[in-house]
């Protein structure tokens, strides 16, 4: 295991983009910024819904990728532990210290499974999703050969058409498979609704969840019938909570974006009609850029490109600002359009990304910002832990 990184050893420019203490103006761009105000009250806010309601949290580890960000979100949120992607990710939050670990997708590659019935050996409940009854035989192998449990969600296919069966029978069918292998426990089911998160309409996400919550009420009660429990019934994100959250069916919820919130979900619309970025959510996580050349009269270029933020979501948005704007970017550089020329040359500006989870994906620090002064500087603990 790798020893404690120090964070007081690295080098400001080179190492590591700011030190504590550091006044915000001094920090290295490009680089990311969390409002930690903001950031608390967001993971606070989520943390009350979900208690208010009698469900669990379940963090999405995958957007912040950060252990930092977990404990947190446990500490101050009351988060009952973290999901991602990919057995490296569960495999730095167990280490980090995270007690409750769901890698919400399928592990089938034999090296991966033996990662996975090795998590419990550093402290941690380890669980994945299975969609394949075939995929029993492996899991189970490896929790034996480890002498560990790995416990196991059925994955619905409740309308993302990705991974998931689509069918009660099938979920029975294999959640019977886990219940009979030797090493494994079936904890429940999986059912995330990914594709209508960022749909603009409130009423048009209402209908997609419907048709979902149908779909598990029916598996979990016939379930229930044949004598089975489901302890987990997970899913539910940033655009779709609170439909899970008092569907009476699910138990436990995956947000992530809400934490930090970004330019994607920002767009979309409650109840009222009303931005989620305008009240429901704040933006706490931002890039940090310096303008470096004005030598165009109506165009500045920032140092935030391609390199620094994902922008499969569109273009990121200048925050607190209507006078410039981010019109285009390359692999270094970011144009921004500055028609009556107010922007200098050093000034900094926070970007809200596009796409926050890909955006942090290729940072290796947040710099924690209050009042001005940089309070903490949190690696991004699981940074190309892609595996």
């Amino acid at each position: 295991m790798n020893a404690p990184i120090k964070i007081e050893e690295l080098e400001v420019g080179y190492d590591v983009p700011a030190a504590v203490g550091m006044d915000e103006s001094e920090i290295q761009t490009p680089c990311l910024v969390l409002a930690l105000d903001a950031l608390e009250r967001n993971v606070k806010k989520m943390g009350d819904w979900a208690k208010a309601h009698g469900v669990r949290h379940r963090v999405h580890g995958k957007m912040h990728k950060s252990v930092d960000v977990a404990k947190l979100q446990e500490s101050l949120g009351g988060a009952v532990g973290v999901c991602c992607q990919k057995v490296s990710e569960a495999e730095v939050f167990a280490r980090g210290g995270i007690k409750d670990v769901l890698v919400s997708n399928q592990v089938r590659d034999p090296a991966k499974s033996d990662r996975l019935a090795r998590i419990p050996k550093l402290g941690a409940r380890a669980i994945c999703c299975v969609d394949d009854v075939a995929n029993v035989a492996d899991l189970s192998a490896a929790a034996v050969k480890h002498g560990t449990t790995i416990e196991c969600l059925v994955e619905i296919d409740c309308g993302a058409g990705r991974c998931g069966v689509t069918t009660t029978p099938e979920v029975v069918e294999i959640a019977k498979a886990i219940e009979a292998a030797e090493g494994l426990k079936f904890a429940g089911l999986q059912a995330y609704q990914g594709a209508m998160q960022h749909m603009d309409s409130y009423d048009d996400r209402k209908a997609k969840i419907d048709v979902a919550v149908a779909m598990v009420k029916d598996a979990v009660d016939t379930l229930k019938t044949d004598g089975i429990e489901c302890d987990i019934v997970g899913g539910g994100g940033t655009g779709s909570y609170y439909f899970e959250g008092t569907s009476g069916v699910y138990n436990e919820l995956q947000c992530g974006s809400y934490a930090f919130m970004d330019a994607d979900y920002g767009r979309i619309l409650d109840k009222d009609g009303k931005r989620i970025d305008q009240g429901e959510w704040e933006n706490a996580l931002f890039i940090l850029t310096s303008v470096m050349s004005h030598a165009k009269p109506q165009k500045a270029i920032c140092d935030a490109g391609l390199k620094a933020q994902s922008v499969d979501s569109g273009l990121p948005v200048i925050f607190g600002r209507d006078d410039v704007k981010y019109i285009k970017c390359s692999d270094e550089h970011g144009v921004l359009e500055d028609l009556d020329g107010v922007l200098a040359v050093n000034e900094k500006l926070r970007l809200v990304p596009g796409h926050c989870d890909p955006t942090c994906n290729v940072h290796d620090w947040y710099v924690g910002v209050r009042n001005g002064k940089v309070e903490t500087v949190w690696p991004v603990s699981a940074r190309g832990k892609a595996y």
